[in-house]
């Protein structure tokens, strides 16, 4: 990346502060970028959904994977739960979506407590043999008193899919039925899962996450306190194809020793380690043995580090020194926070990272682990909170003393509660991976790059004023 005229500013610099030039371009088309990462985590898009409780959980991990991308499972999960989760995650079929599953005899509740568990909004109904004998969505239930069996209001004129059918294939059965959605079964007729229409065409736009068996990836954190080297070989030992090393401070011995434990390992997968914004961080965490360095420090939206503390560093300039540094030992850098629109993923792939971590914009999506809760007006939404919130502190000190962790949470420096609502034309995670994208591809190609290292060489990058980004947004409305 070069600036604009070799104008490179003496201050440091936000998404917001800059812009791209477009270079001439020989790419013919935005479907022929290659998106994959080149920093050994197997992701086909760059993007890292952020390790926080009320973001990355498996229906996050299976949805993103199949998309191309990673989840960071938190590090205050037991662990015997993050073994679940991988497993499950891994079980995962790579077109499918997975199902939600009722029964003849549940109920109109049963059924409306679970749709919103998926974007699909679907439930299947099974029989005994789990071979599927209806379905049933919002639109079924609406009305109908919640003590109805399903068996009386589900729709059972089924379209079954096969469970191995080629995308495009399923594509157009469903199309051709006016089918939006359509159950998939095994060759004896059992339930395999869904698919939807949209869900057949991302099946052939994007390719899937997955390790050297074809099964799909996930990542998982640990701390750097306590028994970090055992921890990291029960996730390993478990399938984790990432570990991420995490910390809000990582420029700090306790990170370094941490880091050193688990390469001891011998771990034939990356180590990520952070967060760090300068240089001189990335040298020591790369000499202790990270692959992978998360550069990031208050530019999340749940983060109050810089307001309560003063640290922290405007967020391009951070990934920009940070990567340029990693660079020249051979290592990555992931951009962990401030993304607000497609624009700032692309920036930040601009600068050099090899991956841009997602965390409170995919809060408010069905595939979030929280319950959808409602406004009175009825906006739909989800809470969402930082990891070094009073409510995190709590979730990860809950084994400690109660005086340790009411001393402990005294000091916070994230939101401990916020409405992450969804919106309405992407309510889904899938929704907004194809938004970000599509503009992180059009990027590429406005830059005349075929894959995200020729992009990160030949981005040219200007700077600009608050007018200058104000007259970038569009008008929703006219101006008279």
């Amino acid at each position: 990346m070069r600036f604009l005229n070799d104008q490179k500013p003496p201050y440091d610099l936000t998404y917001d502060d800059v812009f791209m030039v477009p270079s001439r371009s020989a790419v013919g088309s935005r479907q022929g970028v290659d998106l994959s990462a080149p920093d050994g985590t197997g992701t086909t898009i760059p993007l890292v959904v952020a390790n926080m409780t009320a973001i990355a959980g498996r229906r996050m991990a299976e949805t993103v994977a199949r998309r191309g991308g990673l989840v960071v499972i938190p590090q205050d999960i037991p662990i015997e739960v993050v073994t679940d989760v991988i497993s499950w995650v891994k079980s995962r079929h790579l077109v499918l979506d997975t199902p939600i599953v009722l029964a003849p005899t549940q109920t109109v509740a049963d059924a409306l407590s679970l749709l919103h568990k998926r974007a699909h909004g679907a439930g299947v109904v099974v029989d005994g043999e789990q071979r599927p004998v209806g379905v049933v969505t919002e639109s079924d239930l609406t009305g109908v008193d919640r003590f109805t069996q399903l068996t009386e209001v589900m729709s059972t004129e089924l379209l079954l899919l096969d469970a191995d059918i080629d995308p495009r294939e399923a594509f157009n059965q469903l199309d051709a039925a006016h089918r939006k959605l359509a159950p998939a079964v095994d060759k004896d007729g059992r339930l395999a899962g869904i698919l939807t229409r949209k869900g057949a065409l991302r099946a052939t736009l994007y390719t899937p996450a997955t390790d050297a068996e074809g099964k799909l990836r996930i990542a998982a954190a640990v701390g750097i306190n306590g028994d970090v080297a055992g921890k990291a070989k029960q996730l390993l030992e478990a399938g984790a194809d990432t570990i991420v090393v995490d910390t809000a401070h990582g420029h700090q011995e306790s990170m370094i020793s941490a880091i050193k434990a688990v390469r001891a390992l011998d771990p034939r997968v990356p180590i990520v380690a952070g967060n760090i914004v300068a240089a001189e961080g990335v040298r020591d965490l790369i000499e202790a043995g990270a692959d992978i360095i998360k550069v990031g420090v208050g530019p999340g939206a749940m983060c109050t580090t810089r307001m309560m503390t003063g640290v922290g560093r405007p967020q391009f300039s951070a990934v920009l020194e940070c990567a340029a540094e990693a660079k020249k030992f051979g290592k990555h850098v992931w951009a962990d926070g401030g993304v607000r629109h497609p624009r700032d993923v692309a920036m930040a792939l601009a600068a050099g990272a090899s991956n841009v971590m997602v965390g409170s914009w995919f809060a408010g999506t069905f595939e979030s682990p929280g319950d959808l809760q409602q406004t009175a007006e009825g906006r739909l939404y989800k809470e969402s909170f930082g990891m070094a919130s009073a409510r995190a502190v709590r979730n990860r000190t809950s084994e400690e003393s109660a005086y340790d962790r009411a001393r402990k949470g005294l000091f916070e420096e994230g939101i401990s509660t916020s409405r992450m609502f969804l919106d309405p034309a992407r309510p889904g995670v899938e929704d907004l991976i194809d938004s970000i994208i599509a503009g992180v591809r059009s990027s590429c190609t406005y830059a005349g790059a075929g894959s995200l290292e020729e992009f990160a060489e030949r981005a040219v990058v200007g700077v600009q004023s608050a007018a200058g980004y104000a007259e970038g947004k569009p008008l929703h409305a006219s101006w008279q």
